[in-house]
C-alpha cells in the first residue's frame, strides 16, 4: 500500500482505478481515460495532484539560494505572485528536477516539486541552503488542478463573489492568496485553469463542490496524454539526471544572460553547460507516426544521422494519432524509423506542442 493523499477515499468513492504513482495510491482512470482527456479540452477536469511537494522558503537568504540553484533566473519574478518554470542542475548540468517556484514576498517563495525527486530535493536545497533559512515542507496542503476552457469560470463559483473578479483577473502563470486558497494560474495539460493549494482538510469538499459545477473527474492517464499533446516534459522520461536542459527541449529554461543592470549568475551547472552548449548535442523533437502502431518510450528511432530514442509516446486522442517525444542525434531529419516490435514504422519529425487551448498544432 502506497502513501494516501487526502482524496483517497473520494476517489474509491468514484470508483477510480487506483496505482502507484512515485509512492502515492493514485486514480488512473474513472472509467474511460479518453474521455477523461476530451472533457478537459473541451470543458473542465480536476485532476488530484496533492502527491507533488510544496516547499515554502522564508528568509533573507531565499532569493540567493534560488539564484544559486536554479538555472531560470529567480529575478524574473518581480512582483509577489509571479511563477517561473526552471530545472534545477547538478554540476554536471544535469537535470535534478523541474519546478515551478513563486514569489510571496519579498523574502519569501513557494516551489512545488515532483513527488518522485522530493526527498532528494530538500536534501539538495538543505546542503546548499545557509544558516537561518527556513525550508518548510508544506504537508497540510493539497493541490487541486482544474483545467480546460470552462475550469476558471467554474471553479471560481465556490469562491465568495466579492474575490471571483480579482481571481478571475490572474495573468496566466501568477498566482495569489484568495482566503484559504493559493490559486496559481498554471497547469500541465496545455489548457487553461487554475491550480488550487487550499487546506488538506477542505480537499474532499472542494472536489465534490466542483463536480458539482459540472468538472469531471480527471486521473493520472488523461494527464498524461494531455501533457505529451501540449509537448510538456515528464521528469524521469524526458529529462533526469543523466541528460540537460540542452537535449531535452529546455534550452529556453536556462537563463545565461543577465537581466538588464545585473550581473551572470553563477547557478550550479552552468559552468558544464556553457561547455555543452559550445558542441554539438542531442535534438529534442516530436514524432507523428505514420504507419498503423503505438509509440511508447524507449522505442528505437533511426534516422539519417545516426539513432535515437523516444522518450514519451502514445495514442494522443485529440489528433487520433500516435505520438511521441524523442532525443534524436544533431541533423536527423525526416522521415525516420521507429522500430516497434521489431517492425520499422515510419514516422515524421515535428516542433512541439502538438495541441493547445483545444486545437492541433501539427499537420496530421
Amino acid at each position: 500500500m502506497g502513501k494516501r493523499t487526502p482524496l483517497y477515499d473520494v476517489h474509491i468513492a468514484e470508483h477510480a482505478r487506483m496505482v502507484d504513482f512515485g509512492g502515492y495510491d493514485l486514480p488512473l482512470h474513472y472509467g474511460s481515460q479518453i474521455e477523461e482527456h476530451h472533457a478537459v479540452r473541451r470543458s473542465a477536469g480536476v485532476f488530484d495532484v496533492s502527491h507533488m511537494g510544496v516547499v515554502d522558503l522564508e528568509g533573507e537568504a531565499a532569493h540567493a539560494l534560488l539564484a544559486r540553484l536554479l538555472a531560470n533566473d529567480i529575478d524574473r519574478l518581480k512582483t509577489p505572485g509571479k511563477a517561473l518554470y526552471s530545472c534545477m542542475l547538478n554540476e554536471q548540468g544535469n537535470v535534478i528536477d523541474d519546478l515551478i517556484a513563486y514569489r510571496l514576498s519579498d523574502r519569501g517563495y513557494r516551489l512545488v516539486v515532483n513527488a518522485s525527486t522530493r526527498d532528494k530535493d530538500l536534501a539538495w536545497m538543505r546542503a546548499h541552503a545557509p544558516p537561518g533559512l527556513e525550508l518548510r515542507e508544506r504537508t497540510d496542503l493539497a493541490i487541486l488542478a482544474v483545467q480546460g476552457p470552462k475550469a476558471r469560470e467554474l471553479a471560481v463559483r465556490l469562491l465568495p463573489e466579492s474575490g471571483r473578479n480579482q481571481v478571475l483577473a490572474l495573468p496566466p502563470f501568477c498566482a495569489m492568496q484568495a482566503g484559504d486558497w493559493f490559486v496559481a494560474r498554471t497547469g500541465y495539460t496545455g489548457e487553461d485553469g487554475f491550480e488550487l493549494m487550499l487546506p488538506a482538510q477542505d480537499a474532499a469538499r472542494t472536489w465534490r463542490e466542483l463536480r458539482a459545477q459540472g468538472v469531471a473527474a480527471a486521473g493520472l492517464g488523461a494527464r498524461d496524454t494531455l501533457r505529451l499533446e501540449a509537448g510538456m516534459n515528464l521528469y524521469g522520461n524526458d529529462m533526469d539526471e543523466s541528460h540537460h536542459p540542452l537535449e531535452s527541449g529546455l534550452a529556453w529554461t536556462v537563463a545565461f544572460d543577465a537581466l538588464p543592470g545585473q550581473l551572470p549568475r553563477e547557478f550550479i551547472g552552468r559552468r558544464a553547460l556553457e561547455v555543452l552548449r559550445g558542441r554539438p548535442h542531442a535534438q529534442f523533437v516530436g514524432l507523428v507516426l505514420e504507419d498503423r502502431g503505438i509509440l511508447r518510450a524507449h522505442q528505437a528511432v533511426e534516422t539519417s544521422a545516426g539513432r535515437g530514442e523516444i522518450t514519451s509516446g502514445g495514442f494522443a486522442p485529440t489528433l487520433n494519432r500516435s505520438i511521441a517525444l524523442a532525443r534524436l542525434p544533431a541533423g536527423a531529419a525526416s522521415p525516420v524509423q521507429v522500430d516497434i516490435r521489431g517492425r520499422a514504422c515510419k514516422a515524421r519529425i515535428v516542433s512541439p506542442p502538438f495541441a493547445r487551448h483545444g486545437r492541433v498544432r501539427v499537420p496530421v
